[in-house]
């Protein structure tokens, strides 16, 4: 019987290792040796380089979480008024354009590790300054330096990670940066709720100040990840490139097989290359599939902006103190729940973005949010309008912002930082990424620094209406100019990018495989 059971088990083996075989020779007639890179399991040291290059965006949703509180604080403390607060929470952004259009040119020519260290100290040096700040214009000094750490932490974060990832799970790991804003930004609300009862001048101060401490952290712990092999490759470090691919790689195989891909995609320049000639290639002379690349890069990076994201959870207790809630403790109340949704949402898009793709889940989101700020807006203009102040309408004011930003981190939250870092060609990929994201810094400065004004103008209700029809917008133009990218390899994306009819086709094929 044992003999007979062994002899099943040996045949059973045989069928599956044929099976296996014939599966395996098909991919690879099909799609080429190009899929034979692709790893059966995700690397620990990847994930483990991921994730600390990813954890420095932490500091900006820990900005954005603590100063929706400490905003207030301030403003009561310092005797400032509504403008000047829209220029102290607005600064960091508008300088975080500095620092992304920096970061470009800097990782260049210093690497990406050596970006994130100086990401990392830099908002440690602005965060110093804003928690010990004894007045608004000192304060407003160390949001400007801050604004630069952040500039560059955003960009060169999901670059670093795109660069090293698999393409199977490159969605997974490079959204995670979105994972560390939104933590960030629940720490935030947390901190803001356990100090809110300290006197004021103390913890306004504790809640910036607090900040240096991940930055210390991750400064420290950038220093044992390893260099992007594609940068290594364009500097012509090639012996260093396959060292650090075969701490990346499931086998030596596909260390060999991914360092002849990117050696033959990035011709591979001299040590001393710093980035020359990036910018003619964007702008002056770019060719078609990198014009195309280009312009959908800045439209998404726009539309994450100026869907008014980050000036709702900046200005979120300011809208429910309109709304007729006045104790601090349910103000910052609301926010965490609006933070424990947004962090649930995006674990979720982050774990099924490498299965459903890229463009299904944007759509989603855009549209969802397009609902849930109209939604917000019906809810704010009954409340400013009734003096009962009905508790119906607050209940639905409270939903539709959880759900304006769950559907934000369902969607253009994750896909912005995917996709701005994994469709630009390895020479241009850094200065390209910083461009895009320059945008975006930009388009969130001025959202955040006009938000209080024109809502004063219009109401908030009026504004929350205005930020619904630029999701309608924004739906129309991704449905339109963004190709699947799912499960395409770095190099592959020119191609993509190439023919419009094309890549209409192969998302229709992808979604059909989906489904």
């Amino acid at each position: 019987m044992w003999s007979w059971f062994l002899s099943a088990r040996l045949s059973l083996a045989r069928v599956h290792a044929v099976s296996a075989l014939i599966l395996t020779n098909r991919q690879v007639m099909e799609n080429g040796d190009a899929k034979q890179t692709s790893p059966t399991r995700l690397n620990t040291y990847t994930l483990l380089s991921a994730l600390l290059a990813s954890a420095t965006s932490v500091l900006l949703g820990y900005d954005i979480g603590v100063m929706s509180g400490a905003a207030l604080l301030i403003r009561e403390n310092l005797k400032i008024s509504a403008v000047q607060e829209e220029v102290l929470v607005g600064t960091l952004n508008v300088f975080s354009l500095i620092g992304s259009l920096a970061s470009g040119k800097t990782s260049d020519y210093i690497g990406r590790r050596y970006t994130i260290v100086l990401a990392s100290f830099t908002f440690l040096v602005g965060a110093i300054l804003m928690g010990l700040g004894p007045s608004f214009a000192f304060i407003l000094c160390g949001r400007m330096v801050a604004g630069i750490g952040v500039g560059y932490a955003l960009m060169i974060a999901p670059l670093y990670t795109a660069e090293l990832s698999p393409e199977m799970t490159r969605g997974f790991l490079t959204s995670l940066p979105e994972v560390f804003i939104t933590l960030g930004i629940l720490l935030g609300y947390i901190v803001n709720y356990f100090l809110s009862s300290l006197p004021e001048h103390i913890s306004w101060r504790l809640m910036l100040g607090l900040a240096a401490l991940p930055a210390i952290a991750i400064a420290l712990g950038v220093m044992v990840m390893p260099e992007s092999p594609r940068w290594l490759v364009m500097k012509g470090r090639i012996p260093h490139a396959k060292r650090v691919l075969l701490r990346i790689s499931t086998t030596p195989e596909e260390a060999e097989l991914k360092l002849h891909q990117i050696t033959k995609a990035a011709e591979p320049g001299p040590e001393n290359w710093r980035g020359q000639g990036v910018w003619k290639d964007l702008l002056l002379r770019p060719t078609r599939p990198i014009r195309r690349m280009l312009v959908t890069a800045i439209g998404i990076n726009f539309f994450m902006q100026a869907s008014g994201n980050d000036a709702v959870i900046y200005y979120c207790p300011e809208v429910f103190k309109a709304a007729g809630i006045h104790s601090k403790k349910q103000l910052f109340g609301v926010n965490v729940i609006m933070g424990i949704a947004k962090s649930s949402f995006v674990l979720l898009s982050a774990f099924y973005l490498d299965k459903f793709g890229r463009r299904p889940l944007l759509l989603l989101g855009t549209t969802g949010m397009a609902v849930s700020l109209s939604a917000l807006g019906l809810g704010s203009t009954i409340l400013q309008h009734s003096s009962s102040k009905p508790l119906w309408a607050v209940v639905v004011s409270i939903v539709a912002v959880c759900a304006d930003v769950s559907f934000f981190s369902i969607g253009l939250g994750p896909i912005t930082w995917v996709y701005s870092s994994e469709i630009f060609p390895s020479r241009l990929r850094a200065q390209g990424s910083s461009l895009a994201i320059s945008v975006n810094r930009l388009v969130s400065g001025v959202v955040s620094m006009t938000f209080l004004s024109i809502s004063g103008k219009i109401t908030f209700g009026g504004t929350f209406f205005v930020l619904a029809g630029i999701m309608v917008l924004a739906t129309g133009f991704f449905y339109v100019f963004m190709p699947e990218t799912k499960g395409k390899t770095l190099e592959e994306m020119e191609t993509l990018f190439e023919d419009t009819n094309t890549d209409r086709n192969k998302v229709k094929e992808t979604e059909m495989g989906v489904a």
